[in-house]
Parts: structure tokens; C-alpha cells; sequence
């Protein structure tokens, strides 16, 4: 039987039990009170990420809007990003009035660090986008961005429990902004959050994102760096509610479990598809440890008809493929943002999301399910592309 790759994990009884009670008071707002589940998930959340300060909002895309206002930066000022990336990236950008810089990524995902490097003197902030778990050279990446004092933030949406050189993705740049969306480590439906060592750059997400009066005094920074920025800064209202950190806390003592059983999962099938001559799942970074919930791999040598066939041939058989460069509205695909104020021209990116492919692989699953999804994707490989092979053609 095929898995069913996309329920998620069961939310605990702990939460379902905290939400009965929340309910029962009819309490929903964070600042009523000086311990609500969401100061507790802030403090949790900090502590498991080795943080000084954590913000949870509404989404990973506040965040990443919230850091961008956060750092002050003037309108119109220009923010690289990868070209790899989600829509809600280029979008939060736009939204905090700066524009975005697209950097073109090779066919291992990751930023191109010659592209990076040239367009590096031309922006004033960076988002570093670890797209579907792909973690960039980020010692290389650090080191210009240093040198050239520009802030890093890190968009750790699908990378929450991934370390770099043994430190926890989020806390190697100026800000980390994670993700609870339902697809994510951590399931909350919606909602994100934000970690940060500076003081007064939460103080102003804090406020920024709903802190109106004197709520900031139940948030455990500095209260002369709140002090200074009082009614000084618009409020955005971003903030996360009661009822999804309830269901958010419970699920961080699993994650450590997630991480080992997501990372089995990948390198169990990414055998096997690397054992196929059409399919191809890149390396991972010497000093990267990842924590996916899915797999990425390259068609190899296939044209855009016969990637299509494949898709459809495994998608027949109970496996969707994800091609990110292949549909006309894919919010991956750069090309597709039309929102954007100019179309960039970045042919290597192009050249790889055509090929790229996206299966879903949640920490759940078993190796005999893992089992079951590989056959199948490398069966429709090989159903596309055996005859070429025998032919020698």
C-alpha cells in the first residue's frame, strides 16, 4: 500500500487537553496574563535553540516582514535573497517597502557563491533562505556578509533541527525566522517564530508586532530598550495566538525525535534513487546535519516531456512529484512572480528547477514506506527512460 505522505503527525493529548482548558476560560489573548503558553513557547523555544530572545507571530513570513522593519533598514533599500526560493520570501520583502535582489542557486539548491559575492556590494540586508532544508555555505556565506557589514537573516522555515558546524540553523545570522505551518517539524496550522541575540532589535519586533501600550513589560528584555522606542514605531499586529502555542509546546520534546527519524527516512530512499542512472539527490554539505520531511532530487537526462511523463507515471502509481519549474504557478519558480517589479534573468536557477523534484517524506513514515515510494520512483524512471536506455539512444 502507499503511504499517506501527507497527514501529519498526531497533535499530543497534552495540547488538546491545554486547549480544553484555555477554552474553558475563554482566555485567547497573550498579554491578559505574565505567563500565557505564548511567553512560555517564547522561553521554550529559546532555550532549545541556545537564543537570548524569541518572538512568536503569526507566521515565518511576519517574521521575516518583521525583521526587515526591525533592522531599520530605509525604504527601497535592497534585500538578496535566493532565487530558490518560496513566494512569501520576495513577498515579505516588498512588504517591508525594500526591494528584493534575486542570487542565482545551482543544481545542489544552494546559493551560487560567485553570483552571491557579486551582487553582495549592491544590497544592504540578506536573506538566507535553507529551501526545503538545504543548507548554503554558511561559513562562506558568514564571512562575506561580515566583512561587508551587512545583516544576515536566516529563513529557516523547513530547517528547524538542522546544524551547521554543530550550531543550530537560525542562530548563525543577525535574526532565525521559523515556521509551524502544518507541513513543517512542528505543526501548529499556522503561526512562526523569530530568535534573535540582540536586545534592542527584539525590542522592536516586539513592539512592531502588537505590543501596544505597556504589553512589552511582560516580554523579558530590557525594559529601557522597550523604553526607548515607545510609540515610536508602528504596530503591525502580527501577533501569535494562545491557542496555537498551546498546541505548539507539546510538540518540542518530540522534535528531537522528528529530526532522527525524518533524516533516516531521506538517506533510506535517497539510496536508492542515487542507485537509479535518471535520478539524482544531491550531497549534503560536510558541515550541515539536516532534519527533512522531504526528499529533493534532479531528473538526469530527461527532456521536459519525458519529466512530465514521469511525474505522471508515479503520480498514477500513488506518488506525487513535485517538478518546481514545471507548472505555470508553482510559487517556487522566480519566474513566476509577477508581483515582483522587475522579471530577473537567472538561467541557472531556471536550468535547475526544471529538473528538480519534490516528494513528500514526513519523519513518520517507516523504512517499509520509504521502501514502497522509492520502487515507485525509480520505476517510473525507468518506465520513461528504459528504452533509451537498451537502445543507446
Amino acid at each position: 500500500m502507499v503511504p499517506n505522505v501527507y497527514d501529519a503527525e498526531p497533535i499530543p493529548a497534552a495540547a488538546m487537553a491545554e486547549v480544553t482548558r484555555i477554552l474553558s476560560t475563554g482566555d485567547l489573548f497573550r498579554y491578559t496574563s505574565d505567563n500565557s503558553p505564548v511567553a512560555l513557547l517564547e522561553s521554550e523555544f529559546a532555550a532549545l535553540l541556545g537564543a537570548k530572545y524569541a518572538l512568536a507571530v503569526s507566521s515565518c513570513s511576519a517574521a521575516l516582514f518583521l525583521s526587515l522593519k526591525a533592522l531599520a533598514l530605509p525604504r527601497d533599500a535592497r534585500v538578496m535573497i535566493p532565487a530558490f526560493t518560496f513566494a512569501a520570501v520576495p513577498s515579505s520583502v516588498l512588504h517591508a517597502d525594500c526591494i528584493p535582489v534575486l542570487c542565482e542557486c545551482g543544481d545542489d539548491y544552494r546559493i551560487d557563491l560567485a553570483d552571491f559575492a557579486a551582487r553582495l556590494p549592491t544590497v544592504q540586508a540578506v536573506i538566507i533562505s535553507h529551501m526545503r532544508g538545504h543548507t548554503s555555505d554558511m561559513d562562506a556565506i558568514m564571512g562575506l556578509c561580515d566583512a561587508a557589514r551587512i545583516p544576515v537573516i536566516e529563513d529557516a522555515a523547513h530547517s528547524l533541527g538542522t546544524t551547521w558546524a554543530g550550531r543550530n540553523i537560525g542562530m548563525l545570522g543577525r535574526i532565525g525566522c521559523f515556521s509551524f505551518q502544518s507541513y513543517k517539524l512542528i505543526n501548529a496550522g499556522e503561526g512562526g517564530i523569530m530568535v534573535s541575540d540582540d536586545a534592542d532589535l527584539i525590542a522592536r519586533a516586539v513592539i512592531m508586532s502588537g505590543a501596544y501600550e505597556h504589553n512589552w513589560q511582560k516580554h523579558p528584555v530590557l525594559q529601557d530598550t522597550f523604553a526607548r522606542h515607545q510609540n515610536k514605531l508602528p504596530l503591525y499586529n502580527l501577533r501569535l495566538n494562545t491557542l496555537s502555542a498551546a498546541i505548539i509546546r507539546p510538540q518540542l520534546p518530540e522534535l528531537a525525535r522528528r529530526v532522527r527519524d525524518g533524516r533516516r527516512n531521506h538517506d533510506h530512499v535517497a539510496a536508492q534513487l542515487n542507485a537509479s542512472p535518471w535520478l539524482h539527490v544531491p550531497q549534503k554539505l560536510k558541515p550541515e546535519q539536516r532534519a527533512p520531511d522531504s526528499i529533493q532530487f534532479n531528473v538526469v537526462g530527461m527532456t521536459a516531456r519525458q519529466t512530465a511523463d514521469f511525474a505522471a507515471i508515479a503520480a498514477a502509481d500513488g506518488v506525487k512529484v513535485q517538478v518546481f519549474g514545471a507548472s505555470t504557478d508553482n510559487a517556487r519558480a522566480f519566474w513566476n512572480w509577477q508581483f515582483l517589479p522587475d522579471q530577473p534573468d537567472l538561467p541557472q536557477t531556471r536550468a535547475m528547477l526544471v529538473k528538480a523534484c519534490d516528494v513528500r517524506l514526513p519523519a513518520r513514515l517507516s523504512l517499509a514506506d520509504c521502501d514502497v515510494i522509492a520502487a515507485i520512483l525509480t520505476a517510473a524512471a525507468e518506465d520513461v527512460m528504459g528504452e533509451r536506455l537498451a537502445t543507446g539512444t
